[in-house]
């Protein structure tokens, strides 16, 4: 799998808190969709912090063995 850390300005994706985060502030991570990749961050972070990006192929692989 290639993840890489984003160096492009990510500000106009829309995030979704992942249904795995718990509401008491736990671990907390958002997801983004954009057209050639999948955004993925540290909500916890104040101010940004960084941005994983990975491929669609490769997140729908990461996607089909959590739900195994």
């Amino acid at each position: 799998m290639s993840v890489e850390r984003v160096t492009e300005n990510v500000s106009g994706l829309r995030w979704f808190t992942s249904s795995y985060s718990g509401s008491g502030g736990g671990n907390c991570v958002e997801v983004a969709a954009g057209l050639n990749a999948v955004y993925v961050r540290d909500s916890k972070v104040v101010g940004g912090g960084p941005v994983l990006r990975v491929g669609r192929g490769e997140w729908a692989a990461f996607m089909a063995l959590t739900v195994e």
